[in-house]
């Protein structure tokens, strides 16, 4: 069926609506600057399920499982959900799981790095600078012949897995279930308390899903691509999102320039930039953007959830083991574990590699 969103005009459109969305998600509750972050929301969601014990910064957030589930829906109207799998797995959770230290480290995935940009957080163009740097590192490993090995076509319920973990986190989400060991758990303080009402938070998820999916919308791809192959197809969706958040905080009152006292930010400038280094190579390693990831699932791609069960894992050993940084700057392991996920990422970089 002929997508009628691949056209430049429309990519930005779908952009622009992605930057409003959030701004007004922002507005109805969810945390200042940080109306969609994938990895400050995967970091929410391993907080519910007692992943990590960061008491301000667990929820169950539904604009994740809204992503997946509205990518699913439109892969199966369009005729695009195939199943896939077995490319290179266990990097792709290495991966993930590094790819979520350094986006913890900055505090934002590419998409917060944009929306801070557009709420003033001046703090954000040394993350977005980071991750043009880490992206462009990755692009050399790409020329190099780097390559995680083709996946292979499996059965639908392979494909299916993942949704069926969204639908699990959204039932335990309207139900609550009083278990006496406390799970799931819910801030009652900080970013995890803040959110805006649950089923327009739903609501936006599912519909930046379908979009998503059918204009394969990925901040990470946008760079590449330019700097790969001088395509500006993806950047102007993502220009679009800057436009729309920029202008959404204007007309709100949420546009705040500055760099101190910005919120659930650092001004540590170096750390910034070598978090988000980090988390751009290891997106670039595995095709994409923490977004481009769950729409991947939604879409019936095993290697893509696999890259987001790293995720998971990641944001949970971030908090756990003090990696992760506060609005009063890096934690006590914060430069060790960059410094190792860097040296990783190198590595697999360096040693998958086909002739060509």
């Amino acid at each position: 069926m002929k997508n009628l969103l691949a056209s430049k005009k429309a990519i930005f459109v779908v952009g622009i609506i992605i930057g409003l969305t959030a701004v007004v998600l922002q507005k109805l509750g969810n945390p200042a600057n940080m109306g969609i972050c994938v990895a400050c929301f995967v970091r929410d969601i391993a907080g519910a399920l007692g992943l990590h014990r960061a008491a301000v910064v667990q929820y169950l957030r539904p604009e994740i499982a809204g992503f997946v589930l509205g990518a699913l829906v439109s892969a199966v109207v369009f005729k695009e959900f195939k199943p896939r799998a077995g490319s290179a797995p266990i990097v792709r959770f290495v991966l993930g799981f590094f790819a979520a230290v350094g986006a913890l480290v900055f505090l934002g995935c590419p998409w917060r790095a944009l929306l801070r940009l557009a709420g003033g957080d001046a703090n954000a163009i040394a993350g977005i600078a980071g991750l043009v740097a880490g992206i462009w590192i990755g692009i050399l490993f790409l020329k190099a012949g780097f390559n995680l090995g083709r996946s292979q076509s499996t059965y639908a319920v392979a494909g299916l897995i993942m949704p069926a973990v969204m639908i699990g986190l959204l039932v335990l989400l309207l139900v609550q279930p009083q278990l006496s060991t406390g799970a799931p758990f819910f801030s009652k303080e900080g970013p995890g308390s803040q959110h805006a009402p649950l089923y327009i938070s739903l609501g936006a998820g599912l519909l930046i899903g379908i979009l998503a999916q059918r204009t394969r919308f990925c901040t990470v791809g946008s760079i590449r691509d330019v700097i790969l192959v001088r395509d500006f197809y993806l950047m102007t969706g993502v220009c679009g999102l800057l436009a729309g958040a920029f202008a959404g905080n204007l007309v709100l009152g949420q546009f705040n320039p500055g760099m101190a006292g910005q919120p659930v930010a650092h001004t540590n400038f170096f750390w910034n930039f070598a978090g988000m280094a980090l988390s751009g190579l290891a997106f670039t390693l595995a095709g994409g953007c923490p977004g481009r990831q769950l729409f991947m699932c939604g879409e019936g791609d095993g290697d893509a959830a696999v890259f987001v069960f790293g995720l998971l894992a990641g944001a949970a050993c971030a908090h756990n083991f003090s990696i992760a940084a506060t609005p009063k700057g890096i934690g006590e392991l914060s430069a060790l574990f960059v410094t190792i996920g860097l040296a990783v990422c190198i590595i697999i970089g360096l040693t998958m590699r086909k002739k060509i």
